[in-house]
């Protein structure tokens, strides 16, 4: 499984990498503040995070986080001469070491195996590479990666409601959703009463907060479902502030 999941990660790597390797790099983006640069220098700064987090636990753990760092290791990335270098670097980093990690790995959020990691990196790659692509101007063609997006944004349901001090709700959610090909892809019990559908693409831009709860649409049916999609995130750390 994890062969796979990093031969995806690649690849949206790849395809960030092609739309940025010619770009203007001071290009602002949706995310306020942030150029192409600092999206890119994030993502050094997360893969960085990722290798200390597998080699040294301890030294993870010791770091200091400040309310500010995720702005201010983007920015001091960011003007980096050789950034798109030490950014493909730091890609092979994380790949190579995941490829070889075993056991839980401690991160921002709950601790996550390799597989999760790797799912996470595809995710966060994913979501920057949209916020690349609006700068631009550029409609990306949706891939089968979307269900790692997907599948994570399920997953971190109990996660959302903990970062926003709701309780954990008992109730399961089904959700369905459309993939880029037609296949549906679903989680949860074909039975439940809270359930959640609409295009992946969607559901991916809701739970990465790429884009207005309102320009979507991923329908919610029942109070969990209701109360989880406008919380949505599939990301580690507090809330955003959305689109």
């Amino acid at each position: 499984m994890i062969t796979e999941l990093l031969a995806d990660l690649d690849a949206e790597s790849r395809e960030l990498d092609d739309l940025v390797a010619g770009a203007d790099w001071t290009l602002p983006t949706p995310a306020e503040g942030w150029t192409i640069a600092h999206q890119i220098g994030h993502l050094l700064w997360t893969d960085r995070a990722t290798v200390l987090a597998i080699t040294d636990p301890e030294a993870f753990q010791a770091q200091p986080l400040a309310g500010d760092i995720v702005d201010r290791t983007a920015a001091e990335a960011a003007v980096l001469p050789d950034l798109l270098e030490q950014w493909r670097s730091s890609r092979a980093s994380v790949r190579e070491h995941l490829a070889a990690a075993s056991g839980k790995i401690l991160w921002f959020g709950p601790p996550m195996s390799p597989a999760s990691m790797a799912t996470a990196r595809i995710m966060e790659t994913w979501a920057h590479g949209q916020d690349v692509a609006d700068a631009l101007g550029v409609v990306r063609t949706p891939t089968a990666r979307l269900k790692h997006v997907c599948h994570l944004g399920v997953r971190t349901i109990g996660f959302a409601f903990l970062l926003n001090g709701l309780a954990v709700p008992d109730a399961p959610v089904r959700v369905e959703l459309t993939a880029p090909d037609g296949e549906l892809w679903t989680w949860g019990p074909e039975d439940a009463e809270d359930r959640v559908s609409g295009p992946a693409l969607d559901f991916a831009w809701l739970v990465t907060q790429r884009r207005n709860r309102k320009e979507l649409a991923v329908e919610a049916t029942g109070p969990v479902a209701q109360e989880w999609v406008p919380i949505a995130q599939a990301f580690a750390g507090p809330p955003g502030g959305g689109r």
